[in-house]
């Protein structure tokens, strides 16, 4: 295991440092779209696989002759064509989900990265500190907990609420030995977030929004419908300053959205990890569950909209991020995450054993075996047969989460068979 953590702070730049970090951000995704098609067209025309260590060659001399580019901190220019090449890397691994690489566009999240060694961080007080980044000088964060490690490298981003600086940091913590503690299965699921096997009672995640802010969310956006539609009419597609409002307002609420359901996930994760030693979650395709039901003009789906809502309430959930901080988290407190196949444990009765889709009818919160006659909440039950499945593995994990195995080639993208 990595000693390594994240640690995430609020930053306060000034107007003029805003002004600067917004116009850095813009010139990473025009460096990362170039730097893409640069590699994609050299495999098409020449099958010749570009890396970073040539691009960073190529680079220095554009920032000579480029002022837009040359603006930009030489090192913040670098970690954008070795993170290419860590997605190309991602994408060619099967154990990996990642997809082929995509260009950015405007409206992506703005972020700048930059290598340990160009930043430096010092201690205001209690609560305030300030971070030297290269051309830009020192910047005000909220030192809302302690960094704790050597820094190894950093990241200025603006999501909806501001910017914020991350650390990745080396912490040299060693994992927990196992906790002894007793083991658990867990039901993800939409009417239930969660259902633990040694629990009464689901776990239910909040509502990300509340009932006035739901309403706001929706007026908002049919407002940026209306505006981008005026704009494509009678001003070429050039977005007005008002228009930038209400991107800017959506964004704020998507983002106190996320923050919420992030909240959530990670208390829900931690307190499993560290009050059990062994638990065990169903081996979930989520791309396959969310697929949508519109089909095809010769053979159209049925209850599109129904299906639509189902799929917006599972991501909602995030199942494949609770995932994800449990793997971590549990080598982290002692314990450990396993991973059992999903088939059947909706149907399955947790004190006999038999399997008949009669049991639960339907999607009812009732599960009610034919056969012994047990009856037990649906998702409680299913996080009982989790539980035994996970104990019958042995601790083993299996499968990984790429619906596709198999490599491609280096500049491979679908559009360049057409």
């Amino acid at each position: 295991m990595k000693a390594d953590a994240g640690r995430k702070y609020r930053a306060y730049p000034t107007e003029l440092q805003d002004a600067v970090l917004t116009g850095w951000g813009h010139t990473v995704r025009a460096l990362w779209n170039l730097a893409l098609e640069q590699r994609v067209y050299l495999w098409v025309q020449r099958r010749y696989t570009l890396r970073s260590v040539e691009q960073c060659k190529q680079l220095t001399a554009a920032r000579a002759e480029l002022d837009w580019l040359g603006d930009l901190p030489a090192q913040a220019g670098q970690q954008v064509l070795r993170s290419l090449d860590l997605a190309y890397e991602n994408f060619w691994n099967p154990d990996h989900p990642a997809r082929f690489p995509a260009r950015k566009k405007r409206g992506n999240r703005l972020s700048i990265s930059f290598p340990g060694q160009a930043v430096e961080v010092r201690k205001l007080n209690r609560h305030w500190a300030d971070v030297r980044l290269p051309k830009l000088g020192w910047l005000r964060l909220r030192l809302s907990r302690a960094i704790g490690g050597t820094i190894r490298n950093a990241t200025a981003s603006r999501d909806g609420n501001g910017w914020h600086i991350s650390f990745g940091v080396h912490t040299g913590r060693k994992p927990d030995m196992p906790n002894g503690k007793p083991a658990c299965g867990v039901d993800f699921g939409v009417a239930a977030s969660a259902f633990v096997s040694t629990e009464a009672t689901p776990r239910l995640m909040p509502q990300s929004l509340t009932v006035n802010e739901g309403k706001r969310l929706k007026a908002l956006e049919q407002r940026k419908a209306r505006q981008i539609d005026y704009a494509k009419k009678r001003q070429g597609g050039k977005y007005s300053r008002r228009l930038r409002t209400t991107i800017a307002q959506i964004a704020k609420l998507t983002t106190r959205r996320a923050n919420r359901r992030r909240d959530f996930t990670h208390k829900l994760t931690t307190g499993l990890a560290k009050s059990h030693g062994l638990i065990g979650i169903e081996d979930l395709r989520v791309k396959n569950m969310t697929k949508s039901a519109k089909g095809s003009d010769e053979a159209p789906g049925r209850n599109v909209r129904a299906k639509a809502g189902l799929n917006r309430s599972i991501l909602d959930n995030t199942p494949g991020e609770r995932r994800r901080q449990l793997d971590y988290k549990t080598r982290m407190y002692g314990s450990v995450l396993v991973v059992v196949p999903p088939f059947h444990t909706s149907q399955t009765c947790a004190a006999c054993g038999q399997i008949d889709p009669e049991s639960r009818k339907g999607c009812g919160r009732l599960f009610a075996c034919i056969r012994c006659g047990y009856e037990d909440d649906a998702d409680h039950n299913a996080s009982v047969e989790i539980e035994a499945r996970a104990r019958r593995t042995g601790g083993s994990d299996i499968n990984s989460t790429r619906s596709a195995l198999g490599g491609a080639s280096p500049g491979h993208r679908p559009e360049a068979d057409a």
